[in-house]
This record gives C-alpha cells, sequence and structure tokens, in this order.
C-alpha cells in the first residue's frame, strides 16, 4: 500500500494505492486512518476494490461501523468505483445519503472525489 498526498490551497486528501484490498475488517480501516493521520491530513480517497465485498453488503453492518468510526475520529472519505452494478436498494439508498453530506462520499471518478473533499 502506497498513500500519496494531494495538496490544493490549504486542503491535503491522501490518494490510497495498492493493488489488493486494504480493508478486509475494522482494525485494517483504522490502522488505514492511523496511516493518514501520520501524514497529517484528515481526508482520504480509497478505491472499492480496495474494500472487501462484505462492506457493500449493509446487512453485515460492516460499513456502517468504519464509517461510523471515521465520522466520530473526523475522517473525510470519499469511496471511488462504479456502483451502479449492485441490485440492492439499501446501498442504492445509502450511497445516495451518504452524498447528501460531505463526511463519507461515494464517486464515480478519482477527480470528482478529489474536488469534494479539497471544496470543504
Amino acid at each position: 500500500m502506497q498513500i500519496t498526498l494531494n495538496r490544493k490551497d490549504n486542503s491535503t486528501v491522501a490518494l490510497i494505492s495498492s493493488e489488493g484490498i486494504v480493508i478486509n475488517n475494522v482494525n485494517d480501516a483504522l490502522d488505514l486512518m492511523a496511516n493518514v493521520r501520520y501524514q497529517e491530513c484528515d481526508k482520504m480517497i480509497l478505491r472499492k476494490e480496495q474494500i472487501t465485498d462484505d462492506f457493500f453488503e449493509l446487512k453485515t453492518g460492516f460499513a456502517g461501523e468504519i464509517l461510523q468510526k471515521y465520522t466520530n475520529y473526523q475522517m473525510r472519505v470519499a469511496i471511488v468505483g462504479e456502483f451502479t452494478g449492485y441490485n440492492s436498494k439499501s446501498l442504492n439508498d445509502f450511497i445516495y445519503e451518504c452524498n447528501q453530506g460531505n463526511k463519507i462520499l461515494f464517486k464515480s471518478t478519482e477527480d470528482e472525489a478529489l474536488a469534494a473533499l479539497h471544496q470543504s
């Protein structure tokens, strides 16, 4: 895994690069957040392929647990990828609701994610 920082004005976003899954469980998510915080950053972008598929099965509670911890520790996150392939109304509603705020975002492209995270 590699963390690259993208800076714009007074805003810094951590871009997470990895060929494999970075978040398999809650401890992985907390370790990643600690690594990003160590870079003096409170915003990050992950690709959906870097997160275990359990995250996108809302009935597991995995997404809620991780995103609640990130929100509590004031870590803003954008998850980048194509989400239309999921045939889950609850997941689509969840993504819609997240995108109404500015803490947890689901975006189609890295450029959209960077723009949103640098904005505020």
